[in-house]
């Protein structure tokens, strides 16, 4: 009967194993059709693309390699996944029992003048007790309301999401690189270009100097030259400052002492790519680390509430141990005189603990809402960026056909101004003046290209792109 009684409660605890008290809560449909002012050939998106075949530059390359190897947000992000293994690893034995080995000795001398002193002389003739035991217990819960089962699917979630979390530092790892590449390479274009207009204005300076001595202009032409001479010899020194510390800044983006960057390309030799389709937003949730991320928390905030959950409900405890027991060390491990063993299971419902369980309950109920809150903001978040990546490749192609169209036109009038200027066609002022705008034409052109850059690369990684 009492083998039967144990048999039926392990049948039991099988059945009930597979019953759930919770039910989970479904992600919200918040993904728009299409991003803001955009109408997609097909499905397709740069967002997919392998991240050297989206970034050919071998410069570039290899500073990422190096980067995703010796950053430090890196390898601590390639820890936690490390740590999240080690706890996933050791929730999927949750469904086996714990064993535990003891091996116990112990002696005890009872007062002479005591029951159980005058007792233990008289039928043993000794002084003194002795227990000498080696057992193993077993202890298992039944997982009857899927708190096992829970917690599994907890452990795994937060396991992924680890993973997750690498692949969003490694796409803004690889557009902070790319793009402190081409920073620095807009730097060298206008440290060029200010060196440039410095010997333009040494040229001027010196025919206006020429111009003095023979009396045609006065001092105040002198003056205004080398004014306008000391503006771009300003830029130079200001310019080298940022070029060194860029090269600090990715030098230590890319985990390495600050030194200099070797650098092959030039900025005017850089491609801005033209087929940037941006595909659809359902396809761009599935890539985002961001937004997977906060899927896979949802996952875990629903296992934490079947975990609360199933706490208020009856457990099922099964325990047994068996071993060998004497009172005498010679005899301990005479079998089976020695042997011992029990077997026991128990159900247990709490009643009152002040209402903890219930409000941890409440509390899970909460961190799920609030995960779904958050896993909303998310989409809102990635859909914007993308959307403002997507105005500025489009408004910054724009711009920069008309800067370059302005720099064109003002190196010829540039050009023009110095001719005319050697004929005595045109005065100082006129030459200043085309120097100078010429000057803040071709840094603005600088800028906009490296701007454009920037945004392709900015694009990539809200589309998804950088991981893969």
């Amino acid at each position: 009967m009492k083998r039967f009684n144990i048999v039926t409660i392990l049948l039991l605890a099988l059945v009930w194993s597979g019953c759930s008290v919770s039910k989970d809560t479904a992600l919200p449909n918040v993904v728009p059709g299409l991003f803001r002012n955009t109408t997609p050939r097909d499905s397709s998106s740069i967002g997919t693309m392998p991240l050297k075949s989206f970034i050919n530059d071998l410069t570039v390359q290899n500073l990422i390699d190096t980067a995703l190897v010796k950053n430090y947000d890196m390898q601590i992000a390639l820890k936690n996944i490390d740590a999240a293994e080690v706890l996933f690893k050791q929730s999927k034995l949750g469904y086996l029992p714990e064993l535990k080995l003891q091996v116990a000795a112990s002696t005890s001398r009872p007062s002479d003048n005591s029951l159980n002193g005058l007792s233990l002389n008289q039928f043993t003739g000794s002084t003194h007790i002795e227990d000498y035991s080696a057992n193993l217990g077993v202890f298992w819960e039944a997982d009857i309301w899927g708190k096992i089962r829970n917690q599994k699917a907890g452990a795994l979630a937060s396991f992924l999401q680890t993973e997750e979390a690498r692949k969003a530092v490694q796409t803004r790892l690889v557009a902070n690189v790319a793009q402190g590449y081409y920073n620095l390479l807009m730097l060298d274009a206008q440290l060029e270009i200010a060196k440039k207009n410095l010997k333009l204005n040494d040229s001027t300076l010196r025919i206006i100097n020429l111009q003095f001595d023979a009396g045609q202009v006065t001092s105040l032409a002198i003056q205004q030259a080398q004014a306008q001479q000391l503006n771009a010899a300003q830029l130079i020194p200001r310019l080298e400052q940022n070029v060194t510390l860029q090269e600090n800044a990715l030098s230590v983006l890319i985990g390495t002492l600050p030194k200099s960057i070797n650098r092959e390309s030039r900025l005017d030799k850089m491609v801005i790519p033209q087929d940037l389709n941006a595909g659809f937003p359902s396809a761009m949730l599935s890539r985002r680390p961001d937004i997977k991320s906060a899927e896979l928390a949802l996952t875990v905030a629903n296992a934490k509430v079947g975990v609360a959950k199933a706490s208020l409900y009856p457990s099922l405890v099964i325990t047994a141990s068996g071993g060998v027991n004497s009172f005498k060390a010679s005899n301990w491990f005479n079998v089976p005189a020695s042997l011992f063993g029990l077997v026991s299971g128990g159900i247990t419902q709490p009643i009152f603990q002040r209402g903890q369980l219930k409000s941890n309950l409440e509390l899970a109920k909460i961190d799920r809402e609030k995960t779904v809150i958050q896993f909303r903001q998310s989409v809102l978040n990635a859909v914007g960026e993308v959307s403002d990546e997507l105005t500025k490749v489009e408004k910054l192609k724009a711009q920069y056909s008309i800067a370059e169209q302005r720099t064109q036109t003002l190196q010829l009038a540039s050009k023009n101004a110095s001719l005319l200027f050697k004929s005595g066609m045109a005065n100082y002022l006129e030459v200043i003046t085309a120097q100078g705008n010429l000057l803040q034409s071709e840094l603005e052109l600088a800028s906009i290209k490296t701007e454009q850059l920037n945004a392709v690369v900015g694009l990539y990684r809200s589309l998804g792109g950088g991981w893969n």
